[in-house]
């Protein structure tokens, strides 16, 4: 467990504390929540390939899916054929429905390590992590545009959190058909999904710093764009 915790702090924590107070320095009026969008919007394209891989899958299982109703349909009392037929058709449309999954697991330290840098990293003690070409500031005022406290919750961004991330879930929840089996329970499920989880999102941030909540309405709305590219081009290419 030691080891984990060393190269979790040493590979993800230490650089993405390091970026956000460099740009904290170098930005104009040292604006706090400017150097969060700035660090958010680099992590994001960095993480781009991995992005792209998980949203062509999910974009994969969203164009089979009335195929896979149609085999539950079909072999709705038979277990073995079921799997059988959904693999076979899975193979055939080259799609991994695992695929998506890897991609997010991979991301998953780096938005723990993000969440820990927004969470802890104006605390005095922390800037011992700093490397030696950081300048280390005296104090980080923690206020975006000068105006709005982000040490603190505030309402109004995390609202506009849980709205784009309705927004960028809806854009990937596959559209099923009414059929009057089990699939139609999923399907409720999924819609239940889409709904539950930015209503969870604006709950979490309502106890959070507002930087945190910052973070994931930028991280919402450049999800939604590349998404937006991504499906676009792959209608253009399927043309």
């Amino acid at each position: 467990m030691e080891i984990l915790s060393f190269f979790f702090n040493t590979l993800i924590y230490k650089p993405l504390l390091n970026l956000l107070v460099l740009l904290y320095h170098y930005l104009p009026g040292h604006d706090f929540g400017l150097a969060i969008i700035i660090t958010t919007v680099l992590v994001r394209v960095a993480l781009y390939p991995l992005n792209l891989q998980a949203i062509r899958a999910q974009k994969g299982l969203q164009e089979i899916q009335p195929k896979i109703q149609e085999i539950q349909k079909k072999y709705k009392g038979d277990k073995e054929k079921l799997t059988k037929a959904t693999l076979e058709l899975y193979q055939k449309g080259k799609v991994n429905p695992l695929s998506g999954c890897l991609p997010l697991l991979i991301q998953l330290p780096v938005l723990i390590a993000l969440f820990w840098v927004f969470q802890k990293g104006l605390k005095p003690e922390e800037m011992a992590n700093l490397y030696s070409f950081v300048p280390k500031p005296s104090q980080i005022t923690p206020f975006f545009f000068g105006i709005l406290d982000l040490s603190k919750p505030y309402i109004p961004l995390a609202i506009l959190a849980g709205v784009f991330q309705f927004f960028q879930t809806k854009m990937m929840t596959p559209k099923t058909q009414k059929t009057g089996s089990k699939s139609d329970m999923s399907a409720m499920m999924q819609s239940q999904m889409t709904i539950l989880f930015p209503f969870f999102t604006f709950i979490l941030l309502l106890r959070l710093p507002s930087a945190i909540a910052l973070y994931w309405l930028i991280t919402s709305l450049f999800s939604i764009f590349q998404q937006y590219l991504i499906l676009k081009n792959q209608k253009y290419a399927a043309e």
